[in-house]
């Protein structure tokens, strides 16, 4: 599936992108004032290989979930149990990430790619029970659970978030002792990935958001982004949930140690992902990967996703082509990935919270920027005269 999803990522089409630039030198206003959404605009023309480009909608956010052994070393302060029940904050819509997909009619699909404990949902159970008691059990009943043994199309609900269980192993093996993940791990959450993105595109969605949950995901973020830039891990690593001096001095050296001790090679992601990764990065690399090959935009959020992405473009260079970077996140490390791939981000508002929820702040304005070649009337059609 890797492979075959690779082969069919193709580079942005040059006639597209140059129909679109004529286009806007066209259109009801000065050339150039729409600034940075009308290079937007251009790059998704290329994406899709027409001028104008598909209105990116409906918008599917795609939320990985998973755990990280290197938590016992210390790098967070929050319980591991707390993935586990943000996610029953997620199918229960009360998580930040669930209030601006409202906002943006946005669907959820929650996928469970190596959470370490318990959900507080069986998806084995008509009526799912919630062992969290700030999560209402009718809230999480509502939501709808896919089993990857039971094939089903997805549902692009924007009032029902979904669970897909896609376990490939309950959290991550300790990369500050040994590799976070074996191979046929990494390979099985990439490929997860993959599958999600046909998913949703099967099911209509016109734009794909990452999203992303796991206590201590920072620390492989950091690690993934120093491997495939080169940074220094001091300028790859951040304070994630915002941890004190001293924790965050521990966090980047257990950075730098792990990374002396697998010394990841960038040419090779997956083996990159299994040595210092987390199965939600390579999920979302898979993601980004499928999305790509379907030629679909996909809406990056922070530094758990751009430091996916930095694998993507590892695996299939021409894949940066249907990434769209939301906003700049808090995290240093965002930054230096995004400055590797070339892209700049949409907005920049401090954020640093993931779950996809500056991808979808930054949502309207990719739409803007499209919507402009399908409706802006051009100087002939309008009868306004052109300097």
């Amino acid at each position: 599936m890797l492979e075959t999803t690779i082969a069919a990522i193709r580079p942005a089409d040059e006639t597209a992108m140059a129909a679109a630039r004529e286009l806007h030198g066209r259109l009801t206003k000065p050339a150039g004032s729409l600034g940075a959404l009308e290079e937007l605009s251009v790059r998704l023309a290329g994406l899709a290989g027409a001028c104008p480009p598909p209105l990116p909608e409906p918008a599917a956010v795609a939320i990985f979930a998973g755990d990280h052994g290197v938590h016992a070393q210390g790098v967070s302060p929050w319980p591991q149990e707390v993935t586990a029940q943000m996610i029953g904050n997620f199918l229960a819509g009360g998580a930040v990430v669930n209030a601006f997909a409202r906002q943006a009619g946005a669907s959820v699909t929650v996928v469970d790619v190596g959470v370490a404990t318990p959900l507080p949902v069986d998806p084995g159970v008509p009526d799912a029970a919630v062992s969290d008691p700030a999560v209402s059990d009718a809230a999480v009943s509502d939501a709808a659970v896919l089993d990857p043994a039971v094939p089903g199309p997805a549902v692009l609900d924007p009032t029902v978030p979904r669970l897909v269980v896609a376990s490939v192993r309950r959290g991550t093996r300790d990369l500050a002792v040994t590799a976070a993940l074996t191979r046929d791990e990494a390979l099985a959450a990439v490929q997860t990935g993959i599958r999600i993105a046909d998913e949703l595109i099967d099911a209509g969605a016109g734009i794909l958001l990452t999203g992303d949950m796991g206590i201590g995901n920072t620390t492989p973020a950091a690690m993934l982004i120093a491997a495939f830039t080169g940074a220094d891990p001091l300028d790859a690593t951040g304070r994630g949930t915002g941890v004190d001096d001293p924790t965050y001095a521990h966090k980047v050296a257990v950075v730098r140690a792990a990374l002396a001790r697998h010394t990841p090679d960038p040419a090779d992601p997956l083996g990159v992902l299994a040595a210092v990764g987390g199965l939600e990065h390579a999920a979302l690399a898979g993601l980004i990967l499928g999305a790509a090959a379907r030629r679909t935009p996909v809406l990056l959020d922070g530094v758990i996703a751009v430091s996916a992405a930095l694998a993507a473009a590892a695996f299939a260079p021409a894949a940066v082509d249907a990434m769209v970077a939301g906003h700049r996140s808090a995290e240093p490390g965002a930054t230096v990935a995004l400055r590797h791939l070339g892209l700049d981000p949409l907005i920049d508002l401090g954020l640093r919270l993931g779950e996809g929820t500056g991808a979808l702040l930054a949502l309207p304005v990719v739409t803007g920027a499209v919507r402009v070649l399908h409706e802006v009337a051009t100087f002939d059609s309008a009868g306004v005269s052109e300097k």
